[in-house]
């Protein structure tokens, strides 16, 4: 995506501030740049504006704010980026937790903000990808779980072999056009409700 498709919103309370970096997001050739402040219905408000990434100003981040980025964050997945006056390491592990792909201490410059919302997208985008690595594994093993447990009922139950059970699974779900894992847990929904 270039720059000019990206749509930015920039949360600040300062409107001097915003105007510094939303300046430097048009320079930059970002063109969709929208403002709010940290008030009341962040949340509704992010999520109504649907920005492909967030800039957060803030002077001195409280735990309030970070709490209302965590909400924000989980809302809506999304590249944030966040400038910051005054910081500790407490903070810069709450804000990491709250979803956070750039934290920018007393570096708030024109020049920097282009690099900085790029570093942020890439950051977010390997970490999604890890995320969805991992959630695509997990799923696979429980996958196999149900199908293990599955078969050993099969096996139990009907007196088949380990491989008779899963040919068995495997053209239930092959004529049903389902998921191998879907069968076996009907399978053993079914057994559950026979005993």
């Amino acid at each position: 995506m270039k720059a000019e498709e990206f749509s930015i919103l920039i949360i600040d309370e300062d409107p001097d501030r915003a105007a510094i970096v939303e300046r430097g997001l048009v320079e930059a050739g970002y063109a969709r740049v929208s403002r709010i402040g940290t008030s009341f219905n962040l949340v509704d408000r992010v999520q109504a504006l649907a920005p492909d990434v967030i800039i957060i100003d803030l002077e001195n981040p409280d735990r309030d704010t970070l709490e209302q980025m965590l909400q924000v964050s989980r809302a809506i997945a999304r590249p944030i980026a966040m400038f910051v006056d005054q910081s500790d390491n407490t903070m810069i592990r709450a804000a990491v937790q709250a979803g956070v792909s750039a934290y920018v201490v007393d570096g708030l410059r024109q020049d920097r903000i282009k690099p900085i919302v790029e570093m942020a997208i890439s950051r977010f985008d390997a970490f999604d990808q890890l995320r969805r690595e991992r959630d695509d594994a997990q799923a696979k093993l429980q996958d196999r779980k149900i199908i293990e447990r599955a078969k050993g009922l099969l096996m139990r139950e009907k007196g088949l072999t380990e491989d008779d059970a899963y040919a068995l699974l495997r053209k239930n779900a092959m004529q049903q056009n389902r998921k191998i894992a879907d069968i076996a847990q009907s399978v053993i929904t079914a057994f559950e409700l026979e005993f």
